[in-house]
């Protein structure tokens, strides 16, 4: 073996290596093919392998990416706007393109997921910190009692840390800030001060915008009345909902729903800015619609999704499941029946983050808002009465007295 090797690592001429290869039954040509091979799949596989892992990350993070890149340039975008500005049609286009509803889910996955014990007083202390929530109005002020971020935007609250306002006819059914208060106009209703929507298309059935007139109005207004007989009118109030906000809504009067419409629209942002900006929003968004009736005549209560909104949760609607893949401008109706009965105060349901109120109803022309637009409320808060006729002679006279009539 000693004297083959010593043979092969001489150097040898072209005949001499290939005698020698004769002599030991060796094919150079085969082996160098053989090794070529081995080394070309080799490659192969270990380029395939680092395909796999760029097409990992480029499916998972670039999408992100490209919606942080978005985000970014649409504040920036945004800071170069005016301040009252309203949004054009392509502009609108843009901003429903985003995959606003797959964030939405995904956060309502992350918000669902347990947490370990120890990490929970920090993350909960960070948020509350963060958009000032009061963890000394919670029934548990243990932050380690939240297994989830949702259970924590969801927490209850100490029993009488609201109090119901029992001489109002109408209660403040959520914690929040008033978008829009007053009276529906012409079949519009005020998203913000400046900014209107038709009625009829957020309750669900569409008009034609281009063809609308005052007559076509009036039928619309009175369509939804129930008493126009006795002068009534159509009210609206607009509330929304911050992260820092208590994030359970309740009954706001004492009235019975006997339909509910879904709209799985868009999930675009609440925030008051945006409602500046983009008209229609609330028409746009997804939203839980309950129609029903009050004492006073017509009565809907309507929760307006939004962007991190994981979902809606009625309580005595089982069926409604909001932030589904699919997403459509039509509405699906469902029949309550005259079964369901609801007080002052009595708890509605949640939202998995911060959102929005709209309640529109119908009462006589003595009805008078207690807040105002941009006003903080409470759930139980009044938000206004009906007035007797005899106060309402009274106010009058009052006024035409200091007037000096």
């Amino acid at each position: 073996m000693i004297r083959h090797i010593r043979i092969i690592s001489r150097p040898y001429k072209q005949g001499q290596w290939l005698s020698a290869c004769q002599k030991f039954n060796f094919n150079p040509n085969v082996k160098l093919n053989n090794c070529l091979s081995t080394q070309n799949h080799h490659n192969q596989k270990q380029g395939s392998s680092r395909w796999t892992e760029w097409e990992g990350i480029l499916k998972r993070f670039v999408p992100i990416g490209v919606c942080l890149l978005a985000v970014m340039q649409w504040r920036a975008y945004r800071r170069k706007t005016k301040e009252g500005t309203v949004a054009k049609q392509w502009e609108v286009n843009c901003y429903c393109f985003l995959p606003l509803r797959t964030l939405s889910r995904c956060w309502g996955y992350v918000a669902d997921t347990k947490l370990p014990e120890f990490a929970r007083p920090t993350v909960y202390g960070t948020y509350a910190k963060t958009f000032g929530v009061n963890i000394a109005e919670a029934q548990y002020e243990d932050l380690k009692h939240y297994p989830s971020l949702a259970d924590f935007f969801t927490r209850p609250l100490k029993e009488g840390v609201r109090k119901i306002d029992q001489q109002s006819c109408l209660i403040s059914p959520c914690d929040g800030t008033v978008l829009s208060v007053g009276t529906v106009t012409n079949g519009q209703v005020e998203q913000v001060k400046g900014v209107t929507y038709y009625v009829k298309d957020f309750l669900g059935e569409k008009i034609d915008e281009q063809n609308i007139n005052n007559n076509l109005s009036k039928e619309i207004h009175e369509h939804l009345l129930h008493k126009p007989h006795e002068g009534n009118t159509l009210y609206q109030c607009v509330i929304y909902l911050a992260p820092g906000d208590y994030h359970r809504f309740h009954s706001p009067a004492k009235w019975s729903p006997t339909h509910r419409r879904h709209f799985s629209g868009e999930l675009l942002s609440v925030n008051p800015r945006i409602a500046h900006w983009l008209p229609g929003l609330f028409v746009l968004n997804e939203r839980a619609v309950y129609l029903g009736e009050w004492e006073h005549g017509f009565f809907s209560y309507s929760a307006v999704g939004a962007t991190n909104v994981g979902s809606i949760k009625v309580f005595f609607d089982k069926t409604l499941h909001t932030n589904q893949k699919k997403k459509t401008h039509k509405f699906k109706e469902v029949c309550l029946g005259s079964t369901v009965k609801l007080d002052k105060g009595d708890l509605l349901g949640e939202f998995r983050m911060g959102s929005t109120i709209v309640v529109i109803f119908e009462a006589p022309i003595h009805f008078k808002f207690s807040i105002g637009q941009g006003q903080k409320v409470r759930m139980g808060q009044s938000l206004g009465t009906v007035q007797s006729e005899n106060r309402v002679i009274d106010i009058r006279q009052a006024r035409n007295v200091r007037a000096g009539r």
